[in-house]
């Protein structure tokens, strides 16, 4: 079964989507965080664990150099026993952080590998891990397919790599529309991260696509008549 996560920083629709809706855990980056205007990113972390408790949240490092990855690593890990640790599979000069990956995950700190889009990489971080320590690779399928590349074969084969590997949770990550989540499922994900507002579309009543063809053409016929086109 295909684990939903909810993707942001905002304390409302976290609250929000862990009461209303079956939200198994939270991820969060700096983007979605500076997006949110928040200023303090410690604080806000511990906030969003209150709200999480036990669920999984994963916290990102914003660092490039390992040494500095390293020790966000150790100061984020020690926040919470539920806190993932996302930590980049490369760097910004493209180099796989393998080190980095070896010496934080053999120091029992839970991992999520982040930005993950090549079975290179994907190949790499199984040699980087071991079979104890709890780890979460994300693959980022939005992006990938934005490229015109289709995920779900890197998906299926990511699957395959780390079959054995009962500590390994595979991730859909960077969802762009509600089709994503049925994708997930069907290669058979362990976890999907989606933003609240397409958590909300997943989980809402869905109509036939006969009564969706007629509210589409409703719409376009009042938007019309409301502006009073003339020829």
């Amino acid at each position: 079964m295909t684990k939903l996560y909810c993707d942001t920083s905002n304390l409302n629709e976290i609250r929000n989507c862990l009461k209303k809706f079956d939200v198994r855990g939270v991820t969060t980056n700096p983007s979605i965080m500076r997006k949110e205007g928040v200023k303090n990113y410690k604080l806000h972390c511990k906030k969003i664990l209150k709200l999480t408790k036990d669920k999984p949240l994963s916290v990102e490092v914003f660092a490039d150099k390992e040494e500095e990855i390293i020790d966000q690593a150790y100061k984020i890990s020690k926040w919470s026993k539920s806190v993932y640790v996302k930590v980049p599979v490369i760097n910004t000069n493209g180099i796989f952080l393998g080190k980095v990956i070896k010496k934080l995950n053999s120091s029992k700190i839970k991992l999520n590998i982040t930005a993950v889009f090549t079975l290179n990489q994907i190949e790499k971080i199984k040699k980087s891990i071991n079979g104890k320590t709890p780890v979460i690779v994300s693959i980022f399928c939005g992006r990938i397919a934005d490229s015109g590349i289709d995920p779900e074969p890197l998906m299926l084969e990511a699957k395959k790599i780390f079959k054995k590997y009962k500590n390994v949770e595979i991730l859909w990550a960077s969802v762009r529309e509600i089709f994503n989540f049925y994708q997930a499922k069907r290669v058979k994900s362990d976890i999907i991260t989606i933003p609240p507002t397409l958590i909300k579309k997943i989980k809402s009543k869905k109509i036939s696509l006969n009564e969706y063809s007629k509210k589409t053409v409703e719409q376009f016929f009042d938007d019309g008549r409301k502006s009073n086109f003339k020829l």
